[in-house]
């Protein structure tokens, strides 16, 4: 199994209703080098002078490998801080699959 993650219509916390059945919403992400399109739920680019741009909150939920299908995403590495490592020189936390019509 593997875990799906989608991006959600949500800025805040305050907005979600109610919790997942199956899997959580993740919350406090940013993006760096990249921006975000909330039209289309997507990554796009990277807005002038504009260095780093929230992310919605995230859902994320268990799935069977075989059953997923990506399209039209971009691997998007996470970071515990933005210098991308910590003290220990350990930083990355995982890629996530973030939808993009830039990177098809």
């Amino acid at each position: 199994s593997t875990l799906f993650i989608k991006a959600t219509k949500f800025m805040e916390q305050s907005e979600i209703e109610r919790p997942l059945e199956d899997g959580c919403f993740i919350s406090g992400l940013f993006l760096e080098g990249a921006g975000w399109d909330h039209g289309t739920q997507s990554l796009c680019m990277q807005k002038p002078k504009v260095l780093f741009e929230k992310l919605p909150i995230l859902e994320v939920k268990p799935t069977e490998s075989s059953k997923l299908k990506l399209q039209n995403t971009f691997k998007t590495p996470v970071y515990t801080t933005r210098k991308r490592r910590n003290a220990m020189g350990v930083g990355l936390v995982a890629f996530i699959d973030l939808k993009s019509n830039e990177h098809p």
